[in-house]
């Protein structure tokens, strides 16, 4: 079928869509939801079967519902209606959810029912649930309402509140005045409900020192008493490594991140770590360190480690998959220190919601040099992958649970063996960020796929799915497993590994690759022609880098939709990429390749 997606965002669900209905073989093109002109010139130019709407903030003309059937995809259950589904599923404690795909009708969440698939609610913020559950959710009713759609005598299901499987209803937009956290009342618990409804996108705001942030990424703090980590509700008692600890009436809660709230006329703002935002203001405040060895998952902390069976687990959880100056070198030290433990296999286990989105943009926007802050960012990133691919008296393993973009892909496909969840997107490209990007990608990904195919990925800029990704020999596992099940996967695959009768073998071989590929070009040259390349991009001046950069972190607005993925904006010419693809193709000078690239086993 021709599928047109209509979204007001290529967001991770958006991409997961794509993704799969492009591996079902059917045509699909994008159109970004700018405004009602825009929205009804791509149906019109691209003339779809249907129209599928997976994450629209906007409304759909009624000269678009007249000629075509579109379909909504809703983050709520059987008759749940508004924009803040989510937020009060979570902060309402509802021990199941759902997605719905709607018929679009003039009035927004009122047409028919074509499919539903519903969750278990777990504790977690809304962008974690959003991009597990939910995301899971909507790939299967988007799915069985395209089956639904090709067969003749289905008919959808009207809206009727009276059926008793119609437990939604409609829910006015979450405002602030209901996040709003009352540190002299409110639990912790409460509290976290509030912030973990409101993570991501609004946050929650709050006053700090006299000034109104927004509020985003928070941890229970349960190692209380002794009067540490203790005080007065609503009182800032701590920071460790970015993140300030607040004192609640019952406890205290750690907060990662902080968005100013600009006011009238003020130039605005973005988010950053709390302490970075609160600066000279929290310097009386005590820096609580913690150990990578430290065993309480309930306080905040980004890097830990443990060990089973001749197995090391090094987990990474930075917020969004974003990798700092400071992060890369304390997660390489890290590395660096359990290269050295008593074990046959190190697991590299990041975040749930995002694996790695490489370097820091958020923190370089606010650097008084960001071409200054860059150049360390990708330096410290390619010393992280350095500690790995020389980490050749052990086995590791990449257990990609979340997305990974941009440089968190080589940093995955750094180790010797990547296990990945099926329902992940990979966007293994810097071009849309106007970077040539380095973390030794020309050394780790022909090794896997080839040049040529190499060449391809990177210049098309597009997701790619699991099943792509393993077919062209990207990756090594899928594992269909989600949350705890993915994590015992792993563990059971990794300590069976840690145990094989042909470790030693394998090892073996290992660091014969490893030596046969420094002796033939060194990892220090692929660094080299890397960082030459990107330099420009950072210190050139008229390069796209500076300007795209502040694009992705002030959030502003589309004001189209890139041709990448709008086929039919193309105008029956050749796409851009597919142009510079044909000029490089043939010329190994674009990859700096001086031998043909080894496959790993």
């Amino acid at each position: 079928m021709k599928i047109l997606l209509l979204s007001s965002a290529y967001n991770g669900l958006t991409q997961r869509v794509h993704v799969e209905l492009m591996q079902r073989g059917h045509t699909v093109s994008i159109e970004i939801a700018i405004n009602e002109q825009t929205m009804l010139e791509g149906v019109q130019l691209f003339k779809p079967d249907i129209v599928i709407c997976p994450y629209l903030r906007h409304r759909i003309p009624e000269s678009i519902l007249r000629l075509y059937m579109c379909i909504v995809v809703h983050p709520g259950i059987k008759g749940d209606r508004g924009l803040s589904s989510l937020d009060w599923a979570i902060q309402n404690k509802e021990p199941e959810w759902g997605v719905t795909s709607i018929q679009a009708a003039v009035e927004m969440d009122t047409g028919d029912i074509w499919a539903t698939a519903t969750f278990k609610m777990r504790p977690g913020t809304k962008s974690s649930i959003y991009s597990i559950e939910v995301t899971e959710a909507a790939v299967k009713v988007v799915l069985q309402t395209l089956d639904r759609f090709q067969d003749a005598s289905f008919k959808p299901e009207p809206l009727d509140y009276s059926k008793p499987d119609v437990c939604g209803q409609l829910l006015p937009n979450m405002k602030q005045v209901d996040r709003r956290i009352d540190w002299q009342v409110d639990t912790t618990a409460t509290i976290l409900d509030k912030l973990y409804a409101g993570d991501g996108s609004p946050g929650v705001v709050d006053v700090i020192f006299g000034n109104e942030y927004y509020l985003y990424g928070a941890t229970r703090e349960i190692n209380l008493g002794e009067g540490k980590l203790l005080g007065e509700p609503g009182e800032l008692i701590s920071t460790r490594l970015g993140a300030i600890c607040r004192a609640t009436i019952d406890g205290a809660v750690w907060l990662s991140h902080l968005k100013r709230k600009a006011s009238n006329g003020d130039k605005p703002c973005f988010k950053l770590p709390a302490a970075m935002v609160l600066g000279d203001k929290i310097e009386n405040l005590p820096e609580i360190p913690v150990s990578i060895y430290h065993s309480t998952a309930n306080t905040f902390r980004e890097i830990w480690y443990e060990e089973k069976n001749a197995v090391g687990y090094l987990h990474f959880d930075f917020h969004n998959g974003a990798m700092s100056t400071g992060q890369c070198l304390r997660l390489r030290d890290a590395v660096m220190e359990v290269r050295s433990r008593p074990t046959r296999v190190l697991v590299l286990m990041g975040g749930r919601s995002a694996w790695s989105n490489g370097v820091h943009l958020n923190i370089i926007e606010a650097s008084n040099n960001p071409a200054e802050e860059s150049w360390h960012n990708i330096n410290a990133i390619d010393d992280l992958i350095y500690s790995i691919l020389t980490a050749t008296n052990k086995i590791t393993v990449a257990a990609v649970h979340g997305n990974a973009g941009a440089g968190g892909v080589p940093f995955a496909l750094a180790c010797d063996k990547v296990c990945v969840r099926s329902g992940v997107v990979f966007n293994p490209h810097y071009k849309s960020m106007g970077l040539y990007g380095s973390e030794y990608w020309t050394y780790s990904l022909p090794r896997r796929v080839g040049y040529e195919k190499a060449l391809e990925i990177t210049e098309a800029c597009l997701p790619m799915g699991m099943q792509e990704a393993k077919q062209i020999g990207l990756i090594d596992f899928i594992i269909p497993e989600m949350l705890d099940a993915f994590d015992n996967k792993v563990k059971m695959m990794t300590e069976s590994l840690a145990q094989s009768n042909n470790y030693e073998k394998i090892l073996e071989s290992k660091a014969r690759r490893r030596s046969h590929d420094e002796f033939v070009k060194p990892l220090k040259v692929y660094r080299q022609q890397e960082l030459r390349r990107i330099r420009e991009d950072f210190y050139k001046p008229n390069t796209p880098y500076h300007p795209v950069r502040k694009q992705f972190v002030y959030k502003t607005p589309a004001t189209g939709t890139p041709v990448r993925l709008a086929h039919h904006r193309r105008s029956n010419r050749t796409d851009d990429s597919v142009l510079l693809l044909k000029e490089r193709t043939g010329s190994q000078t674009a990859l700096g390749l001086i031998h043909n690239p080894i496959k790993i086993s």
